[in-house]
This record gives C-alpha cells, structure tokens and sequence, in this order.
C-alpha cells in the first residue's frame, strides 16, 4: 500500500525562514572593519553584557566553583566516553603510501587543522553537551589551539557549567561572547586569539547564517537547521517509550519535526493518544515548544512492511534516527540515511545528545542524505603527497604531456617535455595529442 499519513505536518521545517542574511552579513562586515571595539558594541547591544571577554583562569575556577560535585562528576562521565569515541574514530584514519608504478611514489597524510572555533549555545538551555562534544573532539583531532565561546547572561558571564565543562575537556580559550559576534571573533582572530580555521557546534538561525557566509574562508561542520527525529516502530515497540521519545525531541524548539514511521496501526494510534498528555506533563517552557512541534510539525505514517518503512526512513534521511523494532540487525544493514542511529529501546536519541560517546552535532533537513555528523575527520585535513625517482616519472610524464596537450594546456605539457629533455636527453618521445 502507499503510505498513509495518520498525523501530516502542516509547517516544515523552513516554512517560517527568516530573511536574517542582510542583518548577518551587516554585523559581520562591521566586526571585521571594527574589531574588538566592534565585537564588544554588539555583545553589549544582544548580550547586555560588559564583562571580559577572554576567560581568565580565575574566572574558570571561580565558575567551576559553581557547579556541583555530581554535575561535574556527569560532565567528566560524557567527556570521558566522547574522548574514547573519538579517539576510536581516529585510529581509523591511517597515514598510507604505495607505490603507483616502480619508483613512483604517492601517499596521503592525515593533518589537524591548527585552529578550532566551537560555539557553545547558551540561551534558552545551556547547552553543556555541546561543550563536551565540540571541544573533546577538536582536542583529540589534534587541534593546536581550541576556543569555546559561548553567550553570557547579563550580570552572570557564561553559565558556570559551560565554563566548567569546556575547561575540563580541553578548550585552550573560553570566550564571554555568543551569537554572530561570537562566531565572527574566532573567525577574524580577535580578542588576541588565532583566526580559527573551522567552525563547529549549533547555534540558532543568525549563528547559523554567519556560519554559512563564512563558509570558505573558515571552514563549517555544517549548515544546520531545526533538529529533527524519527522513529521507526512495529508491533513490538512499547507505546509509551515510543511516545516519550517523540515528546522528548519536539521540546527542542516549536519548528522540530518528529516523525513516527510504523506499519502497526495499533502501535500508531496509541501514541497518538498518549503524546498530547505527555507534553501537557512538562515544564511550561519545555511544553509550548513540545506543543508547537507536535502539532505544526509532526507526522505519523503507516507503511506496509519493513521495506517500506525504511524507504520512508531513507527518504526522510533524519538527523536521530531510532529503530523499536524486531531484527535489529536486518535495519542496520538496510538503512542508509541518518546522522546517528539508536538501535533498540534501550538506547535513545538523549543518550547521544549527552553522554553516550557519539556525537550530537548531526546533519538536520535531509543533509544526511550526503553528510554524516561532527567527528575527528571534520577537524583533519587529508592531504596528498607523491615523489619519484627519474625512471619512475618518466611513464607519468609522457601520458602527462599528451594528456594536456588534447586538452589545449600546452604550459602543463611544457612541465612535463622538460623534465623527460633533462632526464632522458639520449631518447625521443611522442609527446603529440594525436601521437
């Protein structure tokens, strides 16, 4: 059967998108031009603070001072799992030669980019697992200098937690300054801190736009959108766990979509029931933002079996992803689209928001569909590299020359006729397109 759809969203994700680019890039020319006395004019003007900016190491330890034993006991537990995924991660990357042709040869090499700006969200929540995930994996990546900069609250600086969380997992600067001015001073360089060379970590829709219009000159984990989760359940999933998951994701923010895939109606409808009492359970300002997202955003589908279950999923390509099925396995080699996959009810998406090990900063709006999340090969750059001996360039350089000559680059042709004159100047090669 087609797809049926027990519950359409009305909005998506960019139904309410903002023009913010003018506003952005107007800042961000400005901080340029301007510099620090800039940067601080916006933080004063969005941020109402006018406190320092750079993070001394009294600061941090009054800050860490604040937080409490078992929170810090918490933030050491997710750095830790972060640091031994992330490292696993890198063991994956191998510096590699071969030998193309005898005596030609090329190889690769994994190098850290030297300077990583990660951006710490600190308004609605404060968001320390994006400390924990942003500035861990740079370190382990290998990062020379890492910053962290985060919005501060007026008459408190940063909260204590991101300070705290930041300093524990390696951040070289803490930085008292949030939105595109936060993101503008780590990309010029300014406070007296290196220009970074990537951006990383989420932030909301202006973070978001600078990042993209920086894109180029720095480099970016991704441009994100509003978060997004789907779940794919059959008969054997637990209603409750199914809608507790949804209810969980939605409170992110009014315009975060929420996706129920299944092909038990049963299953479908009983969630539906349960979730508009779940979110009615929640804080106030968790529970308006869970409401929007339900109602604007949501969709439960009903497919006919599995297959079609995951061709919606692939369709979908979610940022969470998180199977309550049978044959777990079977969904792991079928699926292919998804920025991190939470396989059974005993894991779910919070777990790797926070504490898991895996990454949370993941491709939103179908971006999973050609990216995966944030991880060490995002702060490497893996580079090229190749040498030769006279004979083993001497094949190379004949194909070279012919090559650019079909081609009508006579200059790179010329690169290549040299080298076989000095090398060989006893032999005659065709080196003629048409040879």
């Amino acid at each position: 059967m087609a797809r049926e759809y027990l519950k359409k969203a009305s909005l998506h994700s960019t139904s309410d998108a903002t023009d913010v680019t003018a506003t952005v890039q107007e800042i961000l020319s400005r901080i340029e031009a301007g510099g620090d006395a800039a940067a601080l004019d916006y933080a004063a003007r969005f941020d109402r603070y006018d406190g320092p900016v750079v993070l001394s190491a009294e600061d941090i330890a009054a800050a860490s001072a604040q937080v409490p034993d078992r929170l810090k006991a918490d933030i050491a537990f997710a750095h830790d799992n972060v640091r031994r995924f992330a490292e696993a991660q890198k063991d994956t990357i191998r510096d590699t030669e071969i030998e193309i042709l005898p005596g030609f040869v090329a190889g690769q090499k994994a190098i850290p980019v030297d300077a990583a700006g990660c951006y710490v969200p600190g308004g609605r929540y404060s968001h320390v697992a994006s400390a924990i995930m942003t500035v861990t994996t740079a370190r382990v990546a290998g990062c020379r200098h890492v910053m962290a900069c985060s919005p501060p609250r007026p008459g408190v600086g940063v909260a204590p937690a991101i300070v705290h969380a930041a300093h524990v997992c390696g951040a070289d600067t803490i930085l008292a300054i949030g939105g595109v001015q936060g993101v503008a001073a780590m990309t010029f360089g300014l406070f007296g801190q290196p220009r970074a060379n990537i951006l990383v970590g989420p932030g909301n829709q202006f973070v978001a736009e600078a990042k993209r219009i920086l894109f180029g000159r720095v480099g970016i984990d991704m441009i994100a959108g509003p978060t997004d989760s789907l779940i794919l359940a059959d008969a054997t999933a637990d209603p409750a766990i199914v809608a507790a998951d949804l209810v969980g994701q939605a409170e992110h923010g009014y315009n975060s979509p929420v996706w129920l895939v299944t092909d038990d109606r049963a299953l479908a409808e009983r969630v539906m029931e349960l979730v508009p009492g779940l979110i009615d359970a929640l804080p106030q300002v968790n529970r308006d933002s869970a409401a929007a997202a339900w109602r604007d955003y949501a969709e439960v589908i009903l497919c006919s079996d599995r297959k079609e279950m995951a061709a919606t999923s692939d369709d979908y390509a979610p940022e969470h992803l998180t199977v309550q099925a049978a044959d777990l396995d079977w969904w792991l080699e079928r699926l292919t689209c998804y920025g991190s996959l939470f396989l059974g009810e005993e894991t779910t998406v919070a777990f790797g928001d926070k504490a898991s090990g895996t990454n949370h900063v993941l491709p939103t709006s179908g971006a999973a569909s050609y990216t995966g999340g944030l991880s060490v090969h995002k702060f490497m750059k893996t580079v090229t590299w190749q040498r030769a001996t006279r004979d083993g360039a001497r094949p190379v350089a004949e194909a070279t020359a012919r090559i650019s000559r079909l081609e009508g680059m006579e200059g790179h042709a010329r690169t290549a006729d040299v080298r076989l004159a000095k090398y060989f100047p006893d032999r005659t090669f065709d080196l003629s397109a048409d040879g």
